[in-house]
């Protein structure tokens, strides 16, 4: 796998010809929908599968992956422009297999129910779990479900060998915290029973694999009441023969513009957890300050996690929004508002500037100022290159894998990265 960063002067015809590939090929695997208008600094994946296989008539995708020796899904994860044909047509290359890979990784992708299914579809195959974001706690332990539409995701996921997960929050969906409904479920035990019976209720009743409880305020001085609490729940879930994954989100702060994040003692939670998937969750919008966290912060926190919670049970964040802010940047005023990196490359190109990479912060980011208002913008998110960087932190960490925050829209350049250089595991799916 290669990674091309677009230079001026650079056509999709110029870059096929330097790495030996074909335009149709670049445009398929990168999602590309405007071929004429390249932005200098936007990436682009280059692939070399091992094996690729023409398509002959009276093929069909079963026959294929049976000649070939690879499963179907595997197929549809090669080739993910198929999830939503219903023909496979003579002539046609398809990818049959990558080689040279650096190991095995979970994935485990975060979506709300109303997620176009034919995005779903198209990412399935690329994932481990499925963690479906549908579920809240009320203020006296109730299990409260924001959209009854999560059973058609639940199918869809055991249907292509995905574990459906249920995620368990005292957030609601745009992020807004339940401080109340957080600080009763923790101190009252009463609370917590009926908490862990109704969870468990909707676990057997929607064909759920496992629950994820999602932590936004672990702090040193609350962090007991997060291990009882555990200790009570994981204890009665573990026994109904489920799993039970923790989302911790890092308590970070800004000092004079530096994130510190704040140092808990992991310890009992990764030996009781099975899975904890390390996540700062970002929303609509964010209140800064406008830029990411540096790259040196992610690496320092993970390593101070994965001393604490054995690193096998990691799933390190991969948040793919991106902010786009309003300059200069107020503290407690401004606001970034969230896009999509297929937005934020569309959003360069329309106001014609290049975009840049910041080492520092392993992050795309662009400058503009509107015409309108003069008003100053930076906007940063996440491209190939940010991908490839976080992802190379499993091998070296050990880490069991990646946790996706949000799968809502397909991003091409993930999952070749992802696809390509590493074999995707499942479960069994025996509950």
């Amino acid at each position: 796998m290669l990674i091309h960063v677009v230079q001026p002067g650079d056509t999709l015809y110029s870059i096929a010809s330097k790495y030996k590939v074909t335009v149709s090929q670049i445009i398929q695997d990168n999602g590309l929908e405007d071929m004429d208008n390249l932005v200098i600094g936007q990436t682009i994946v280059i692939l070399y599968p091992e094996e690729t296989y023409t398509v002959k008539e009276g093929d069909t995708l079963a026959s294929i992956a049976d000649n070939h020796g690879v499963t179907l899904i595997e197929l549809l994860r090669n080739n993910p422009y198929l999830s939503n044909r219903d023909y496979i047509y003579p002539g046609e290359v398809l990818t049959i297999r990558y080689g040279n890979r650096k190991g095995k990784i979970v994935t485990n992708g975060y979506a709300y129910p109303f997620i176009d299914m034919n995005v779903l579809k198209k990412t399935l195959p690329f994932l481990t779990y499925l963690t479906i974001f549908n579920y809240t706690a009320g203020s006296t332990g109730e299990v409260i479900e924001y959209d009854r539409g999560d059973q058609e995701l639940v199918a869809a996921a055991r249907a292509y060998g995905v574990a459906p997960i249920m995620l368990v929050t005292t957030m609601s969906q745009r992020g807004e915290p339940n401080l109340e409904a957080a600080s009763n479920i923790l101190t009252n035990v009463e609370y917590q029973n009926r908490h862990i019976e109704q969870v468990i209720s909707v676990l057997k009743n929607k064909g759920y694999y496992g629950v994820n409880f999602s932590f936004q305020y672990i702090t040193p001085a609350n962090l007991y009441l997060y291990e009882a609490f555990l200790q009570n729940i994981i204890t009665n879930i573990n026994r109904e023969g489920f799993p039970v994954f923790i989302t911790i989100n890092p308590q970070i702060y800004y000092e004079n513009n530096e994130a510190i994040f704040v140092p808990v003692d992991y310890t009992a939670i990764g030996r009781m957890a099975d899975t904890i998937n390390l996540l700062s969750y970002n929303w609509g919008q964010s209140f800064g300050p406008p830029f990411p966290f540096p790259a040196s912060k992610v690496y320092e926190y993970l390593s101070y996690a994965s001393s604490l919670i054995p690193p096998d049970k990691i799933l390190i964040g991969l948040p793919l929004i991106g902010y786009d802010w309003e300059l200069p940047y107020i503290p407690d005023q401004s606001r970034g508002y969230a896009l999509s990196t297929d937005a934020a490359v569309r959003l360069a190109d329309e106001v014609g500037v290049p975009i840049q990479y910041n080492e520092a912060y392993e992050a795309p980011f662009f400058m503009y100022t509107t015409l309108q208002s003069a008003t100053e913008h930076i906007v940063w998110f996440k491209d190939a290159r940010s991908v490839e960087w976080l992802t190379n932190l499993v091998p070296e960490f050990n880490l069991e894998g990646v946790g996706i925050w949000n799968i809502m829209q397909f991003f091409h350049q993930l999952w070749l990265i992802v696809n390509s250089e590493y074999e995707i595991e499942t479960v069994p799916l025996t509950n």
